[in-house]
């Protein structure tokens, strides 16, 4: 007997070894669980993806921070943990912080409050998880609102003006021509994630999410608790 710990040890050992790469944590996930991960790691990747292009069409955003570069801001999210606050936004976060995107009166970094508005928006549709486990639950309507709010931030890019006509960020458009539609792919790819979540996440609980938003608005929504 005072060599079963030895030999258990030396199984579990082999087990792990024989799953050529099995992540262990995952034996504590549900086939729904695996998915999230997956889900989560998409979209937290299209966040970054649309941080570079917006910079790339927005360079005078980038200037107003000095000696800021685009890897820089990437770091900034990929080192964050849970939240997404910084001191620059006033600590504002999801739908606050995506607002000031379009306020006349902020004078900071236009880009950067989108993408952390947006970054953190999704991460609380995920209660701030960046994996998922069996004892984790879904919110569905929180995940089906995000969804609805992708779609509201793609219509204030395109219709909400300064007070000169001007967009308060280049996308999709510029000078009233249409040259760019990866914003419009990457934007989707983003709404199809959060809806496609949210539906396994009602499929999960045994309930429907019950209802969602059908009209656009110019009004971002909270997200359910």
């Amino acid at each position: 007997m005072r060599f079963l710990p030895l030999l258990l040890s030396l199984l579990f050992g082999a087990l792990v070894t024989g799953c050529a790469g099995y992540d262990v944590k995952n034996l504590a996930k549900s086939d729904v669980d695996l998915v999230a991960d997956e889900f989560i790691a998409e979209s937290r990747h299209e966040v970054r993806e649309l941080l570079i292009k917006l910079y790339r069409r927005n360079p005078d955003q980038l200037a107003k921070i000095p000696g800021m570069t685009i890897e820089g801001r990437l770091a900034q999210l990929r080192t964050a943990q849970g939240v997404l606050d910084f001191p620059e936004l006033d600590g504002l976060q999801g739908i606050d912080a995506m607002n000031l995107t379009f306020d006349p009166d902020f004078r900071g970094d236009r880009v950067f409050a989108l993408v952390v508005g947006l970054g953190g928006m999704l991460r609380q549709a995920y209660n701030y998880k960046p994996e998922l486990f069996i004892h984790d639950r879904l919110n569905g309507p929180a995940l089906l609102t995000s969804a609805r709010n992708v779609e509201i931030l793609v219509w204030k890019l395109k219709n909400t003006r300064k007070p000169n006509g001007e967009p308060y960020l280049i996308t999709h458009e510029y000078q009233g021509v249409v040259d760019n539609l990866s914003f419009e792919r990457l934007f989707g790819k983003l709404i199809v994630l959060q809806e496609m979540m949210a539906r396994i996440a009602g499929d999960r609980s045994d309930r429907a999410v019950t209802r969602s938003v059908h009209a656009v608005s110019s009004v971002f929504l909270p997200l359910p608790i």
